[in-house]
Protein backbone atom coordinates (compact mmCIF):
# COMPACT_ATOMS: atom_id res chain seq x y z
CA UNK A 1 0.00 0.00 0.00
CA UNK A 2 2.85 2.39 0.73
CA UNK A 3 4.16 2.49 -2.87
CA UNK A 4 0.69 3.49 -4.15
CA UNK A 5 0.51 6.19 -1.53
CA UNK A 6 3.91 7.56 -2.50
CA UNK A 7 3.03 7.49 -6.18
CA UNK A 8 -0.03 9.68 -5.49
CA UNK A 9 2.10 12.46 -3.99
CA UNK A 10 3.53 15.43 -5.87
CA UNK A 11 7.11 15.96 -4.67
CA UNK A 12 7.19 18.74 -2.09
CA UNK A 13 9.75 20.87 -3.94
CA UNK A 14 7.79 20.65 -7.20
CA UNK A 15 4.58 21.59 -5.40
CA UNK A 16 6.20 24.55 -3.61
CA UNK A 17 7.74 25.82 -6.84
CA UNK A 18 4.38 25.58 -8.62
CA UNK A 19 2.63 27.35 -5.72
CA UNK A 20 5.09 30.23 -6.08
CA UNK A 21 4.50 30.42 -9.83
CA UNK A 22 0.72 30.27 -9.40
CA UNK A 23 0.73 32.99 -6.74
CA UNK A 24 2.89 35.31 -8.84
CA UNK A 25 0.68 34.81 -11.90
CA UNK A 26 -2.48 35.20 -9.81
CA UNK A 27 -1.23 38.54 -8.49
CA UNK A 28 -0.37 39.79 -11.99
CA UNK A 29 -3.86 39.00 -13.25
CA UNK A 30 -5.57 40.48 -10.22
CA UNK A 31 -3.48 43.66 -10.44
CA UNK A 32 -4.28 44.01 -14.15
CA UNK A 33 -8.00 43.63 -13.43
CA UNK A 34 -7.78 46.36 -10.80
CA UNK A 35 -5.53 48.80 -12.68
CA UNK A 36 -6.85 48.67 -16.24
CA UNK A 37 -9.64 51.17 -16.07
CA UNK A 38 -11.89 52.65 -18.70
CA UNK A 39 -13.96 55.12 -16.69
CA UNK A 40 -12.69 58.47 -15.46
CA UNK A 41 -12.61 59.49 -11.79
CA UNK A 42 -16.30 60.48 -12.00
CA UNK A 43 -17.34 57.06 -13.30
CA UNK A 44 -18.00 58.23 -16.86
CA UNK A 45 -16.68 57.05 -20.19
CA UNK A 46 -14.15 59.65 -21.39
CA UNK A 47 -15.29 61.74 -24.37
CA UNK A 48 -12.28 60.49 -26.34
CA UNK A 49 -11.07 57.18 -24.85
CA UNK A 50 -7.54 56.22 -25.83
CA UNK A 51 -7.64 53.58 -28.54
CA UNK A 52 -3.95 52.78 -28.03
CA UNK A 53 -4.33 52.37 -24.25
CA UNK A 54 -7.30 50.05 -24.74
CA UNK A 55 -5.46 48.10 -27.40
CA UNK A 56 -2.54 47.78 -24.97
CA UNK A 57 -4.95 46.24 -22.45
CA UNK A 58 -5.87 43.65 -25.10
CA UNK A 59 -2.22 42.96 -25.91
CA UNK A 60 -1.24 42.63 -22.24
CA UNK A 61 -4.25 40.39 -21.57
CA UNK A 62 -3.23 38.17 -24.46
CA UNK A 63 0.30 37.86 -23.04
CA UNK A 64 -1.10 36.97 -19.62
CA UNK A 65 -3.36 34.40 -21.25
CA UNK A 66 -0.42 32.90 -23.12
CA UNK A 67 1.42 32.50 -19.79
CA UNK A 68 -1.59 30.80 -18.21
CA UNK A 69 -1.98 28.49 -21.21
CA UNK A 70 1.72 27.61 -21.13
CA UNK A 71 1.60 26.85 -17.40
CA UNK A 72 -1.48 24.68 -17.92
CA UNK A 73 0.12 22.81 -20.82
CA UNK A 74 3.33 22.26 -18.85
CA UNK A 75 1.41 20.87 -15.89
CA UNK A 76 -0.72 18.66 -18.15
CA UNK A 77 2.48 17.20 -19.65
CA UNK A 78 3.97 16.45 -16.23
CA UNK A 79 3.37 13.19 -14.42
CA UNK A 80 1.87 15.18 -11.52
CA UNK A 81 -1.45 15.74 -13.29
CA UNK A 82 -2.41 12.10 -12.71
CA UNK A 83 -2.23 12.33 -8.91
CA UNK A 84 -5.33 12.98 -6.83
CA UNK A 85 -4.28 16.58 -6.09
CA UNK A 86 -2.95 16.99 -9.64
CA UNK A 87 -6.32 16.19 -11.17
CA UNK A 88 -7.93 18.98 -9.16
CA UNK A 89 -5.07 21.40 -9.89
CA UNK A 90 -5.40 20.67 -13.61
CA UNK A 91 -9.15 21.33 -13.42
CA UNK A 92 -8.46 24.76 -11.89
CA UNK A 93 -5.74 25.46 -14.45
CA UNK A 94 -8.09 24.48 -17.28
CA UNK A 95 -10.67 26.93 -15.97
CA UNK A 96 -8.00 29.62 -15.70
CA UNK A 97 -6.87 28.97 -19.28
CA UNK A 98 -10.43 29.28 -20.56
CA UNK A 99 -11.20 32.43 -18.57
CA UNK A 100 -7.95 34.14 -19.54
CA UNK A 101 -8.54 33.50 -23.24
CA UNK A 102 -11.82 35.46 -23.09
CA UNK A 103 -10.33 38.70 -21.71
CA UNK A 104 -8.33 39.91 -24.74
CA UNK A 105 -11.25 39.82 -27.22
CA UNK A 106 -13.39 41.91 -24.86
CA UNK A 107 -10.60 44.47 -24.50
CA UNK A 108 -10.27 44.51 -28.29
CA UNK A 109 -14.02 45.12 -28.65
CA UNK A 110 -13.67 48.02 -26.21
CA UNK A 111 -10.87 49.50 -28.31
CA UNK A 112 -12.93 49.12 -31.47
CA UNK A 113 -15.79 51.07 -29.88
CA UNK A 114 -13.31 53.75 -28.81
CA UNK A 115 -12.44 54.26 -32.49
CA UNK A 116 -16.08 54.61 -33.49
CA UNK A 117 -17.17 56.83 -30.60
CA UNK A 118 -15.67 60.16 -31.81
CA UNK A 119 -17.06 59.62 -35.33
CA UNK A 120 -20.60 59.08 -34.11
CA UNK A 121 -22.70 62.25 -34.35
CA UNK A 122 -25.97 60.71 -33.19
CA UNK A 123 -26.36 60.92 -29.36
CA UNK A 124 -28.19 57.58 -29.26
CA UNK A 125 -25.35 55.88 -31.14
CA UNK A 126 -22.78 57.50 -28.84
CA UNK A 127 -24.68 56.29 -25.77
CA UNK A 128 -24.92 52.79 -27.25
CA UNK A 129 -21.18 52.71 -28.01
CA UNK A 130 -20.29 54.07 -24.57
CA UNK A 131 -22.48 51.46 -22.87
CA UNK A 132 -21.02 48.71 -25.01
CA UNK A 133 -17.50 49.87 -24.10
CA UNK A 134 -18.32 49.77 -20.40
CA UNK A 135 -19.81 46.28 -20.67
CA UNK A 136 -16.95 44.87 -22.77
CA UNK A 137 -14.26 46.39 -20.57
CA UNK A 138 -15.97 45.24 -17.37
CA UNK A 139 -16.39 41.74 -18.84
CA UNK A 140 -12.70 41.58 -19.76
CA UNK A 141 -11.69 42.64 -16.25
CA UNK A 142 -14.08 40.06 -14.79
CA UNK A 143 -12.42 37.33 -16.88
CA UNK A 144 -9.04 38.41 -15.50
CA UNK A 145 -10.39 38.24 -11.93
CA UNK A 146 -11.90 34.80 -12.54
CA UNK A 147 -8.60 33.63 -13.96
CA UNK A 148 -6.84 34.93 -10.86
CA UNK A 149 -9.36 33.12 -8.64
CA UNK A 150 -8.83 29.83 -10.49
CA UNK A 151 -5.07 30.16 -10.09
CA UNK A 152 -5.59 30.91 -6.39
CA UNK A 153 -7.72 27.76 -6.07
CA UNK A 154 -5.01 25.68 -7.76
CA UNK A 155 -2.37 27.09 -5.39
CA UNK A 156 -4.60 26.36 -2.38
CA UNK A 157 -5.08 22.77 -3.56
CA UNK A 158 -1.31 22.34 -3.80
CA UNK A 159 -0.82 23.99 -0.42
CA UNK A 160 -3.29 21.52 1.12
CA UNK A 161 -1.37 18.73 -0.60
CA UNK A 162 1.91 19.92 0.95
CA UNK A 163 0.17 20.12 4.33
CA UNK A 164 -1.02 16.53 3.89
CA UNK A 165 2.56 15.49 3.14
CA UNK A 166 3.73 17.18 6.37
CA UNK A 167 1.02 15.30 8.26
CA UNK A 168 2.15 11.99 6.73
CA UNK A 169 5.77 12.76 7.58
CA UNK A 170 4.84 13.47 11.21
CA UNK A 171 3.03 10.12 11.43
CA UNK A 172 6.05 8.33 10.03
CA UNK A 173 8.37 10.02 12.55
CA UNK A 174 6.06 9.11 15.47
CA UNK A 175 5.94 5.44 14.57
CA UNK A 176 9.70 4.95 15.02
CA UNK A 177 11.38 1.56 14.69
CA UNK A 178 9.28 -1.54 15.27
CA UNK A 179 9.22 -2.89 18.82
CA UNK A 180 11.13 -6.12 19.45
CA UNK A 181 8.95 -9.24 19.65
CA UNK A 182 7.79 -10.27 23.10
CA UNK A 183 9.50 -13.32 24.65
CA UNK A 184 7.60 -16.56 24.39
CA UNK A 185 6.17 -18.02 27.51
CA UNK A 186 7.31 -21.41 28.61
CA UNK A 187 10.92 -21.06 29.58
CA UNK A 188 14.07 -21.83 27.72
CA UNK A 189 14.35 -23.64 24.47
CA UNK A 190 17.52 -25.19 23.18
Amino acid sequence: MKPDFQRDLIPRDDALQLIGTLNAMKDKLYDAAQQWELLDENGNVPAAPSYTALLQHALDAQELSRDVLQLTADFARSSHHTTRAGITVLKHLGTAATMSSHAAPHFTETAECALALPRSANPTDRRFLANRMVIDHASARAFLRRTSESLRDAAEELDDHVGFQRFLASLTRQEGPPAPPLPRPGGRHR
